[in-house]
């Protein structure tokens, strides 16, 4: 059976001493009732409902799934429930505007909110999870009269949102979609099509499902130039709100999957479905990159969300099991063997997960303030400023976070030993959950190509030399040559941290130039690259831990073992994790010729 505790005292601690949320939330008017207090409640509420209502329903959906019958899916057992008590609890409208109903939170506590619940039960949470991207499309690009038709029933939960993109014959490649929209002469057009692979496309909690679909209109331009995006209710709507008549979107069927398998993966059926244009004819693609940022960092906290599942789970089995006796000597001579806690092997892997999990959640709560600023910007050029920083960092956290998670939830599942192979204890339902995670908003390729291709080469580095300004000012601040007075105990972490950014931004140069000589360079070394990247970014973050541990010691603090675990935490991080970017020095800057000399038929002799 799968334990988990929301971890409040460690997001208590990334609000309060690592980034200063409460100053940030100063900075805006809008967010006043964000207060310490306020915040606390929201933190305490939503574990609960987390912890005793979500997780119960975690292996018990895995284990029902999804019924598909005749059109229509049926969530597991409890699913209705928890979704009807989940809008009860107003969780849906918590960080929203409140012109629609919303509470007027910040985004970045809707963030926090959704790590508790996707930790808890990651296939439930996708169902109110999905309903944000279409939220966040309408409220950017829908006229007046559609976001007064449709933003209110969304945000209260009444209903769910999706966004339908993939095609049988496309999936990153969106310049194929073939789904037509025929216009009726009265503004509004009949959508015609298939999707596939839509999270959410139906189910039994709500009585409707706003879809937002990309499709072509009459004489478009090829390609993704000639994509228009359209607001497709699975219930025709009136302009008062009611629901009306089913407006022709079927489910043909529903993915039977590896994991999140309570989570509907359906194909849906167009069929001169009504729907409306959302935003300019032929700019979809480009009001669909709204939400793309925002949905792709809402995939990496499924990374995030695997390595805490993992390790509470695999800390609390490691404390318990026998088997075998430490090597420097018994450990607990009254018992028939020590807990294999104590075995070196099982430490590495138990502070991985930690490293991972704590340092993932930082790099997830930094990147949300980024959401707060891009929200709240006053005039476009602060906009842009945020969305650069927030476009260059979200590839690395969507690659690099899933894959790091994929890696702590096999750690558990070893843990376990053969325990972790039985669907009893939990473990193996982590490891199929969150393999998803890796290919979907963009597989850890696709990422790299962006990161690499698109926000290094493209932009000649601008971002990265923004960040890495950032980060390396932090290090000069804390170093000994600055006034910090924990300067000494920093170095330990400064200066492998200064030399990684140097590295980075050399290896970036090289990589440009030997990728003007050869393009199969950018394929060739993108992925190591990214997660070259994300050490290092993840490095910082937990160089920024240890110094606001230091600082909190320096005082008179309770729970001084939480903060000693930081910085243990991230003198592991640095010598056990931080090295790994050396092989993948190496990797990247390899040529490419041993990938592609073998030609198409030498690779198989069968």
């Amino acid at each position: 059976m799968q334990s988990y505790k929301a971890p409040l005292m460690d997001i208590k601690f990334l609000f309060n001493d690592v980034f200063d949320y409460y100053g940030h939330y100063q900075k805006y008017p809008e967010f006043e009732d964000a207060t310490p207090d306020l915040v606390d409640a929201i933190f305490v509420e939503c574990a609960k409902f987390c912890e005793n209502e979500l997780l119960p329903l975690n292996q018990t959906g895995d284990k029902e799934g999804c019924t598909f019958d005749n059109g229509k899916v049926i969530t597991p057992k409890g699913f209705k429930e928890a979704y009807n008590l989940y809008v009860e609890g107003g969780w849906q409208s918590l960080s929203h505007p409140i012109e629609h109903g919303g509470q007027g939170m910040p985004p970045s506590l809707g963030m926090a909110k959704a790590e508790m619940m996707g930790t808890a039960n990651w296939s439930w949470a996708m169902y109110p999870g999905l309903s944000h991207g279409a939220m966040n499309t309408v409220q950017s690009h829908g006229t007046k009269a559609q976001k007064e038709l449709y933003l209110t029933k969304l945000t209260e939960g009444t209903w769910t949102g999706t966004m339908c993109l993939t095609e049988p014959q496309c999936g990153t490649d969106l310049g194929q979609v073939k789904t037509k929209a025929e216009p009726n002469g009265d503004g509004t057009y009949n959508i015609s099509g298939t999707k596939i692979f839509i999270s959410a496309g139906e189910h039994d909690l709500t009585d409707n499902i706003i879809h937002i679909v990309l499709a072509r209109l009459p004489g478009a331009p090829k390609g993704t130039r000639g994509i228009s995006l359209f607001i497709v209710p699975k219930m025709q709507v009136d302009q008062s709100g009611n629901i009306g008549e089913f407006n022709n979107v079927s489910c043909g069927s529903i993915e039977d999957k590896m994991g999140i398998k309570a989570s509907a993966t359906a194909v849906l059926n167009f069929d001169n479905a009504k729907g409306v244009l959302i935003g300019p004819e032929n700019k979809g693609l480009e009001c669909m990159f709204t939400f793309m940022n925002t949905a792709r960092v809402g995939t990496a906290l499924q990374g995030v969300c695997a390595s805490e599942l993992a390790y509470q789970n695999s800390l609390l089995y490691a404390k318990e099991r026998l088997s075998m006796r430490s090597l420097t000597g018994k450990k607990c001579p009254d018992k028939v063997a020590d807990p294999i806690i104590v075995h070196p092997d099982v430490r590495k892997m138990l502070m991985t997960q930690k490293a991972f999990s704590e340092g993932g959640r930082a790099m997830i709560y930094y990147t949300a303030k980024l959401v707060d600023d891009i929200e709240m910007a006053k005039n476009e050029d602060e906009r842009k400023a945020a969305d650069d920083r927030l476009g260059f960092i979200t590839p690395i956290l969507k690659a690099f976070l899933t894959e790091v998670g994929t890696e702590s939830a096999n750690h558990g599942l070893q843990i376990f030993g053969g325990h972790g192979y039985i669907k009893e204890w939990g473990m193996e339902q982590i490891v199929r959950d969150v393999r998803i995670s890796t290919l979907y908003e963009g597989t850890t390729g696709i990422q790299a190509l962006d990161l690499l291709g698109r926000k290094i080469l493209l932009t000649h580095g601008r971002s990265l030399k923004d960040f890495t300004k950032e980060v390396l000012l932090f290090c000069k601040d804390k170093s000994m040559l600055s006034k910090n007075p924990h300067k000494r105990q920093m170095n330990k972490f400064i200066w492998p941290l200064s030399k990684g950014v140097a590295n980075w931004q050399q290896y970036s140069i090289r990589l440009a130039l030997k990728a003007k000589k050869n393009r199969d360079v950018v394929g060739s070394a993108s992925v190591d690259y990214l997660m070259y990247s994300g050490y290092i970014v993840m490095a910082y973050f937990w160089a920024q831990m240890a110094q606001s541990a230091y600082e909190k010691l320096a005082g008179d603090v309770e729970n001084r073992d939480f903060y000693r675990s930081k910085i243990k935490t991230a003198e592991f991080y640095f010598d056990r994790i931080l090295p790994r970017t050396k092989s993948l020095a190496a990797t990247m800057m390899a040529d490419p010729k041993t990938l592609m000399q073998l030609d198409e038929e030498l690779l198989s002799f069968l």
